[in-house]
Formats: structure tokens, C-alpha cells, sequence
């Protein structure tokens, strides 16, 4: 039975927590870089990453309200042989650590921007801030935990859109970006880099628990119904926020960081945003990517410990399951490892992980034995096959540019 008997507005929620994932830090840089790089000429990566992103992750909640299971707990259960099954847990654990890289990293960046803290600490803290609202979550359900991601992205968005106050955008040539096309092979490093960075492996495994702990398993009928209706709405809201300031933040650098120097870091795009369009709007621009790095950092450790309970199969402590995820993040910050570097490979790893959750969870969304009236209908196959097909294809023509050096 479901929970409770919810409407639309107690509906909402979940799809916006798991939304944080396409705001984290990873995406700051892939579409800074973007824009500083190629002006407008990645605009329609950031539009169809967002557009497969509202399918995708309508399947995956729509998988958690059906089944009562999130989409790592229903892979352990059918992975038969042990092997296979762990395996898969390794390849979504190195998803969840690159997830880390890139939320960590991007939130000592901040730290450092804002308060002078060395990487090392500020990597810390943001990890700590993750076990504290991983904590939150445990203890007092899923409600606070929602408000307090929520909250963080009002600041996001305020944070990263402040800049188009002040800085116009050349409407046509934002247009001509609509145009899908590469230049060479460091725009298409660049267009994968945007993929991972949206259409997130640890999004599509952390939303199908979001919406099992939230509404439990709710049996088919008008309930069901009801709640698919509000969810629909749920993530259109969150992929259309998520969706523009993405879009902003590349639109930004292209009207004001292209042909800047050191605009590759964030450091370097902080710096000329303050040159350019002043203290206020860099300092604005430096707490969304703080409210971005410990947000998304939650959202992160959520799916992480989802993925490690639901694969394994085992009760492990929460400390445990964090740092299982966190370390590589705090290795590379305490080596002194280029951080925006970081930031920008580990979107790519990210978009390597997508077919592997991806594919089963069409797959999964497809059996009415499973879904009863919530399996798929076959239009909606069809499209999330099509957008499985083109991510695959974007990282094997990647592999291909890398090996040859293209």
C-alpha cells in the first residue's frame, strides 16, 4: 500500500532532489568550458542532454513507485551469479566515486574562492556536509532532506544566473547553437563531458529510491495513476531548472569568457566573470558553486550508499558506504591534482556509466510482469532505446578520437 494519499504538491520533491545531479560542480566546468571554448556551438548538447534527461528519469521514478525497489536493489536480486552481480557493483561504484570528484572538488573550489580555505579542507568539509544530510535523511525521512536540497538549489539558481543580468547574450548566434555539430575532437571530449554531466548514472539509480521512500510501493489504480501525474510534473519542474541554468552558465561563458585566458578552470572563470562583470556577480557566482558542490554532494552520497546496500545485498554502515566513495575525491585534492581537470574527466567516466544503468532500467520499465499498468508503452521504448543508442554511440566515437589522437 502506498504511504499516504498524496496530491499534487505533496508529490513533488523527489525529482528535484535527484535533479541536483545535473547541477553539480562536473557541470559548471563541462559548460564553462563549453562556452569559453566554442561559444555557442555546444548549445544543443546541453537542450538534448536535458530532453533525454525528463524521459529517463520519469522511468526511473516511475520504477521505484511501481515496484516499491530502487533500481539497484532490483539488479541484485536478479543477478544470479555472484560474480556478474558484483561486477556490476564495481563499474557503479567507480560512477559513484567520479560523481565525488566532481561534487567535492567543486565545492572546495568554492570554499577556496569564497574563504581562502585550502583545497585539502575544503574538501573535507564538503564531505562532511554529506554525511551530515546522509545522516538527516536516515534519521528523519525523506521530507527534511528534500527541503534542505531544495533549498540549496534556489541558491544555485540565483547564483549562476545573476551573470545575464548584467551580461547580454547574442540571441542569434544562441540559436545557431541548436544546429547539432562538432568542430574537432575537443568539442566532442566536451559534448560527452555535458552528457555526463546531465544525464547522470547516479541520478537514475538515486530517483528510483527517492520515490520508494517516499511513497512505498503504490499498487496499481487511481492512486497509482495520481501519483505518475504528479511525478510527471515533478520532473519537468526539476529538468527545467536544472535545464536553463545549465544552458545559462554555457551562454555565460560564451558572451563573456570566450577568448579569455585560464577561463579552463573555475578559478580562472571566477576571475574573469569578476573582470568582466564585477565583484558581486563573481562572489554570487562562487556561493552557487558552494550551494551547487554540497548539494549535489548529498544527492551523491545517497545513490552511493543506495548502490552499495542494493548490489551487495548486505547492511553496511553509513560511515563506511560514504567514505567508500569520498577517498579517491580527497586522494586527488591531496596530491594536489589539477582540480578542474579533475572535474572535467570525470563527467566523462560519468558518461560511460550511463549505458549501464540505463539499459536495464528501460529494459526493467518494459515488464508488465513487474510494472503491471506502469510498464512502458512502446513509443516510450522506443525513445529511451533511441537515446540509449545515441549516448552509446557519443562515447564510442570519444574512444575512438582518444585512441587515434583525433
Amino acid at each position: 500500500m502506498p504511504k499516504n494519499r498524496v496530491g499534487l504538491w505533496g508529490a513533488l520533491g523527489p525529482a528535484m532532489v535527484a535533479g541536483v545531479a545535473y547541477l553539480d560542480p562536473g557541470n559548471v566546468a563541462s559548460n564553462a568550458s563549453a562556452g569559453a571554448a566554442y561559444g555557442y556551438l555546444l548549445v544543443w548538447v546541453v537542450v538534448l542532454a536535458n530532453a533525454m534527461a525528463w524521459l529517463i528519469q520519469y522511468l526511473s521514478a516511475k520504477l521505484g513507485i511501481a515496484t516499491g525497489e530502487s533500481l539497484p536493489a532490483l539488479l541484485g536480486i536478479r543477478f544470479r551469479h555472484r560474480g556478474a552481480r558484483y561486477a556490476y557493483w564495481v563499474q557503479a561504484e567507480l560512477v559513484a566515486m567520479a560523481t565525488d570528484i566532481a561534487e567535492v572538488i567543486g565545492g572546495a573550489i568554492a570554499l577556496n574562492l569564497l574563504f581562502g580555505l585550502p583545497l585539502p579542507l575544503g574538501g573535507v568539509i564538503t564531505g562532511a556536509v554529506s554525511i551530515a544530510l546522509l545522516t538527516l535523511h536516515s534519521r528523519r525521512g525523506p521530507r527534511l532532506f528534500e527541503r534542505v536540497v531544495i533549498g540549496l538549489v534556489a541558491i544555485i539558481a540565483i547564483g549562476f544566473c545573476a551573470g545575464l543580468v548584467v551580461a547580454p547574450v547574442d540571441p542569434a548566434a544562441a540559436l545557431g547553437g541548436l544546429v547539432p555539430r562538432f568542430a574537432d575532437a575537443g568539442s566532442v571530449l566536451l559534448a560527452a563531458s555535458i552528457l555526463g554531466a546531465t544525464v547522470m548514472p547516479h541520478a537514475i539509480y538515486a530517483h528510483s529510491a527517492l520515490t520508494r521512500d517516499r511513497f512505498g510501493r503504490v499498487p496499481e489504480g487511481p492512486e497509482r495513476r495520481r501519483i505518475l501525474r504528479a511525478t510527471r510534473v515533478d520532473v519537468t519542474i526539476a529538468l527545467a531548472v536544472a535545464g536553463t541554468v545549465n544552458l545559462v552558465i554555457l551562454l555565460l561563458a560564451a558572451s563573456t569568457l570566450a577568448g579569455v585566458e585560464g577561463t579552463d578552470t573555475l578559478e580562472g572563470a571566477h576571475a574573469a566573470i569578476g573582470a568582466a562583470l564585477g565583484p558581486v556577480i563573481a562572489t554570487l557566482f562562487a556561493v552557487g558553486l558552494l550551494a551547487s558542490g554540497l548539494a549535489s554532494t548529498s544527492v551523491g552520497a545517497y545513490a552511493g550508499a543506495e548502490i552499495m546496500q542494493g548490489l551487495l545485498r548486505a547492511r553496511i554502515p553509513l560511515l563506511v558506504r560514504r567514505l567508500v566513495t569520498l577517498a579517491p575525491a580527497l586522494v586527488l585534492l591531496f596530491l594536489g591534482f589539477e582540480p578542474t581537470l579533475a572535474l572535467v574527466l570525470s563527467q566523462v567516466v560519468l558518461s560511460f556509466g550511463i549505458p549501464f544503468a540505463l539499459v536495464p532500467l528501460v529494459r526493467l520499465t518494459t515488464r508488465r510482469e513487474l510494472m503491471g499498468d506502469a510498464a512502458n508503452r512502446p513509443w516510450t521504448t522506443a525513445l529511451a532505446a533511441l537515446a540509449a543508442v545515441l549516448l552509446i554511440a557519443l562515447n564510442a566515437t570519444l574512444l575512438v578520437l582518444l585512441a587515434t589522437g583525433g
